[in-house]
């Protein structure tokens, strides 16, 4: 039996650097997907997704991948859809049967100072909305608070230890910590205290992980977030980002994760 990954990233460099870390030499084949997507597939098992800019974007872009492959994988992709009672018992029964096993959100992020300087790469023990709720008088809610659903997605150990453990071994700087999804990029001193303030263990943020996570959570598939750092969170200087230096950590990251992500998707 095959086992699958989803890889997804929002933009185009942040895939090649993650096909260029997991396998440098073999030809990603490209496969069309509904709405414009386009899915590279290895013969390892493997798929990478460029999901688009923002949690929006991404949620839709995961969920069509998911459900394109689920459909496939149940061999209904051809059936006809005329019959509305036909379609509902078909996509029912796709999405109890998709054939991923992993779900990774993947890309450049900012850092949180001093958890996560330039260059180090974070695995996300949880994947938060940090801006999913309401501003109040007395202060923010979270949107659980609202009683609406959720903001946070918790990542176990039994996924993020080995991840970990394999960028010890291959002496990659690297911490596990919540990853933030924003957004807004964060660019003001102000606004960075504030998130650092509600959310104190945080080591990254970025704008697309909990759109994945959401998408992959929907299929009942486990998901993770891996960033690399490009810049620190606080005001904006792109003078001061590095953004080749993070794409090469991001490769040397998904070199080392490699062999573990199989393991871990079986």
């Amino acid at each position: 039996m095959v086992h699958r990954i989803l890889i997804v990233t929002a933009v185009a460099a942040e895939a090649d650097s993650v096909a260029a870390g997991l396998d440098p030499d073999t030809a990603w084949e490209p496969l069309a997907l509904p709405g414009g997507l386009t899915l590279r597939r290895h013969a390892e098992g493997v798929d990478l997704l460029v999901g688009g800019v923002g949690p929006a974007a991404v949620a839709a872009a995961t969920g069509t991948a998911l459900a394109y492959a689920a459909l496939a994988d149940a061999s209904l992709a051809d059936a006809s859809l005329a019959d509305a009672s036909l379609a509902d018992a078909s996509l029912a029964d796709a999405t109890a049967r998709t054939p991923y096993d992993l779900v990774v959100s993947a890309g450049i992020a900012g850092g949180f100072a001093p958890r996560a300087p330039i260059g180090t790469v974070v695995v996300s023990e949880a994947i938060v909305a940090a801006d999913l709720g309401a501003d109040t008088p007395d202060g923010y809610l979270a949107v659980e608070e609202l009683g609406f659903g959720r903001s946070v997605h918790p990542v176990p150990h039994a996924l993020t230890g080995p991840l970990a453990a394999a960028l010890r071994a291959a002496g990659r700087p690297h911490t596990v910590a919540p990853v933030l999804t924003v957004s807004t990029v964060t660019g003001t001193a102000g606004r960075t205290a504030e998130l650092a303030g509600r959310h104190p263990e945080a080591a990254a943020e970025a704008m697309e992980g909990f759109g994945v996570a959401e998408a992959a959570a929907a299929y009942g598939v486990p998901v993770v977030e891996i960033r690399a750092v490009s810049n620190a969170v606080g005001p904006r200087d792109r003078s001061a980002w590095r953004i080749g230096e993070a794409l090469n950590s991001l490769r040397q990251a998904f070199r080392a994760l490699g062999p573990t992500l199989s393991v871990e998707a079986k």
